[in-house]
C-alpha cells in the first residue's frame, strides 16, 4: 500500500498508526511529533493508518503553528485534571481553545481565590513534568453514561445525552474527560509557558437559568518570548480600559437598576454629540436623507419582515392589551416602511437612508462588557435603496466614505471579510446566488482585498465585515455592507422601474461605526484615554497665575466659546488637570 507522507512516497505492508509511522519513516521525529494531518485533518498519533485511497499525511511536529492549537487544548484538559486533584466535589463542563489561550468552566460551591490560582498552576507544572500517556478511547454511549454517571459528573451526563453514535474519551493519569480531540501524545509536550489569568462567572451552556459556573481563564505559547510579550500587552490592554478610564475622566457610568444602558456624563456626552455630528455632515455629503423611526412596532410587522423567527428570544417584548407589541431591534424594516411613502420611481434611486436608530436587544446579563456589548445602543446605521445594476457604484462610494471616515478617527490598517450564506437563512438559492456574485463584483470593482469568512452571512445576504486594528493590534470589527434581495421583497418595497413595471429594490445596509457606544469604547481604548484635539471634551485650559488677570482670562474664555472651542477656566471652576 502506498501513502504520501510530507509529500514523499511510502510504502506500507499493513495498517501501522502514527508512532509507527514515525519509527518507520524517520527516528528523529520520535520526541517532535504530536499529531497527524491526514487529508487536511488533524488526528492523534495513535490513530490507525490504512493507505487506503492512498492518503496523504503530514507530521505534524510540536514547534508547528497547527500544533499550538492542539496544546492549548491538552492544557485545558491539565487545568481540569489539576482542579479535580486540588479540590473536592468539583464538577468540570467544557474547556475550549481561544484566541492565545484557553479556558475550562467548573461547577464548584466555593468561589476561587487568587491563592488557588497559585496552587493550579503549581500542579500543572507538577503533571506535565509526570509525562502522562494521554490515551484515546472510543466507547459507546452507555457505556459513557455509566462511566461519568459514577463519577458524579452531572455536566458531562447532559453533554452525553445530546450525542449520538461513538463517543470518544481522553484519559491521562487518574483524570478522563469527554473530548473529541485530537490531544498530544503526553503531558510532557505540553509547554509551560502559561499563565493563568483571572476567574470569571458563567453560566452553563450559556443559559442564564441553568447552573452558575467558574471560569479560570489562561494564556498559554510556545515560547517564553512569546508569553512574556503577551502578558505585556494585557498590562497595556488594562491601562487602557474604557470602564476604568470612563470613571477617571468622567465620561459614562453603568448601574445595576439600568443593565447594559449608558449614563452619559457630560465629557462623555460632548464626545458622543462630536461623533454623531461629524457622521452627519460627512453623510449629507454624501447624499442621505437622514430619518427617525419609531421605537416600538407590532409583533406582526416583525413577523412579517422575518425577524420574529430569528430574534424574538432577544427582543424586549410589551404588552398592550391583546396587542403584543417589541422594543426595536434594528431599524431596517420600518426604513422599508418610508421607502414606501417616499419613492416611487427608478428616477428616485438610489434612495440613502440614514438614522442613528437606537435599538434594544435583550443581550444575557454574562455576555455584557461596558460600552462594547450593551442593551441599549445607537447605530449610525443607513439603507441603500438602489437598482441591482448600481450594487457596484453604491459598494465603491460606501467603501470611499468608510475609509474616509476611519481614517479621520485614526484608523488606517483596514481587513475586510466576506461572508456568504449561513444555514439558517431567508430567500432561495437563486437569490442568494445573485446577491453573493453581486457583492464579490462589487469588492472587486472597489478593489478591496478580502478575508473569507464562510458561513457567517446575515440570515437575508451576504456582507462584507469591516475590521480595525487599534494602537496595540487588536481587530475590532465596526463596519459592515450587507446585499439583501429579501427584506424588500416580503415588506413589499417596490419601485416603477424604466420599463414601467413594478420592481423589488436591493437593500444595502451599511453601517460604518456600528454603534456609537461601542466605538467611542474603542476610541477611548485606542487613545487611552487621551483624544484628539477634536473630540476632546475639553480642547483648551486657560490657567490663570495671578488675580489681577482675571478679567482678561475671561475675555479670552468668552472670545474662544464664540469659536465654538470647548474651553474651561481656574477662574470660576475648579480644574483637575490630571482628567484632561
Amino acid at each position: 500500500m502506498k501513502i504520501l507522507v510530507n509529500n514523499n512516497p511510502v510504502e506500507i505492508s499493513a495498517p501501522l498508526n502514527g508512532y509507527q509511522l514515525i519509527e518507520l519513516i524517520d527516528q528523529n521525529l520520535v520526541k517532535k511529533a504530536v499529531a497527524l494531518k491526514i487529508n487536511d485533518k488533524l488526528f492523534d498519533l495513535s490513530t490507525t493508518i490504512t493507505g487506503e485511497n492512498e492518503p496523504h499525511i503530514e507530521i505534524i511536529t510540536k514547534n508547528s503553528s497547527e500544533a499550538l492549537e492542539i496544546m492549548r487544548h491538552s492544557s485545558a484538559h491539565l487545568m481540569a485534571q489539576a482542579v479535580q486533584q486540588l479540590f473536592d466535589n468539583v464538577k468540570v463542563g467544557i474547556g475550549p481553545v481561544i484566541e492565545n489561550g484557553f479556558y475550562y468552566d467548573f461547577l464548584k460551591e466555593e468561589p476561587f481565590s487568587e491563592d488557588d490560582l497559585k496552587k493550579i498552576d503549581a500542579r500543572m507544572r507538577e503533571l506535565i513534568k509526570q509525562n502522562l500517556k494521554i490515551t484515546r478511547k472510543s466507547v459507546s454511549k452507555a457505556e459513557a453514561l455509566k462511566f461519568f454517571s459514577d463519577k458524579g459528573e452531572s455536566l458531562k451526563i447532559e453533554l452525553i445525552n445530546d450525542l449520538e453514535g461513538e463517543i470518544s474519551t481522553y484519559q491521562q493519569g487518574d483524570f478522563t474527560d469527554l473530548c473529541r480531540g485530537p490531544h498530544l501524545p503526553s503531558t510532557g509536550f505540553i509547554s509551560e509557558n502559561f499563565k493563568l489569568t483571572k476567574i470569571a462567572g458563567s453560566y452553563w451552556r450559556g443559559d442564564a437559568n441553568s447552573y452558575k459556573l467558574q471560569r479560570i481563564y489562561a494564556v498559554s505559547f510556545q515560547t517564553k518570548d512569546e508569553l512574556k510579550k503577551h502578558l505585556e500587552f494585557l498590562e497595556e490592554a488594562e491601562k487602557r480600559d474604557h470602564r476604568t478610564l470612563g470613571t477617571t475622566l468622567g465620561l459614562f457610568h453603568i448601574q445595576e437598576e439600568a443593565p447594559g444602558s449608558i449614563f452619559w456624563h457630560p465629557n462623555g456626552y460632548t464626545i458622543y454629540l462630536e461623533i454623531q455630528n461629524y457622521i452627519r455632515e460627512k453623510i449629507k455629503e454624501n447624499g442621505y436623507i437622514e430619518v427617525k423611526t419609531p421605537q416600538i412596532m407590532s409583533r406582526k410587522f416583525w413577523e412579517k419582515s422575518g425577524h420574529w423567527d430569528k430574534y424574538s428570544e432577544h427582543m424586549f417584548v410589551v404588552h398592550d392589551n391583546e396587542t403584543v407589541f417589541a422594543i426595536k431591534p434594528m431599524n431596517c424594516p420600518a426604513h422599508v416602511q418610508i421607502f414606501k411613502k417616499y419613492v416611487t420611481s427608478y428616477k428616485d434611486l438610489p434612495c440613502r437612508m440614514a438614522e442613528f436608530g437606537c435599538c434594544h436587544r435583550n443581550e444575557p446579563s454574562g455576555s455584557m462588557h461596558g460600552l462594547m456589548r450593551v442593551r441599549g445602543f445607537v447605530q449610525d446605521d443607513a439603507h441603500i435603496f438602489c437598482m441591482k445594476d448600481q450594487i457596484n457604484s453604491e459598494t465603491i462610494r460606501f467603501c470611499t466614505l468608510l475609509k474616509s471616515i476611519y481614517k479621520d478617527f485614526g484608523f488606517t490598517e483596514i481587513k475586510i471579510k466576506f461572508s456568504d450564506r449561513p444555514q439558517k437563512r431567508a430567500g432561495s438559492d437563486e437569490i442568494w446566488d445573485f446577491a453573493e456574485k453581486a457583492l464579490l463584483e462589487a469588492a472587486k470593482k472597489a478593489d478591496l482585498h478580502l478575508e473569507y469568512n464562510k458561513g457567517e452571512g446575515a440570515f437575508y445576504g451576504p456582507k462584507l465585515e469591516f475590521v480595525l486594528k487599534d494602537a496595540i493590534g487588536r481587530d475590532w470589527q465596526c463596519g459592515t455592507l450587507q446585499v439583501d434581495l429579501v427584506l424588500p421583497e416580503r415588506l413589499g418595497a417596490t419601485f416603477i422601474n424604466q420599463n414601467g413595471e413594478k420592481e423589488h429594490p436591493v437593500m444595502l445596509h451599511r453601517a460604518i461605526l456600528g454603534s456609537m457606544e461601542r466605538f467611542i469604547g474603542i476610541l477611548i481604548e485606542n487613545y487611552a484615554g487621551k483624544f484628539p484635539m477634536w473630540l476632546a471634551p475639553c480642547q483648551i485650559v486657560l490657567a490663570n497665575i495671578t488675580n489681577s488677570t482675571d478679567d482678561y482670562v475671561d475675555e479670552i474664555y468668552e472670545r474662544l466659546k464664540l469659536e465654538h472651542i470647548r474651553v474651561i477656566t481656574d477662574n470660576n471652576e475648579l480644574v483637575n488637570f490630571s482628567d484632561i
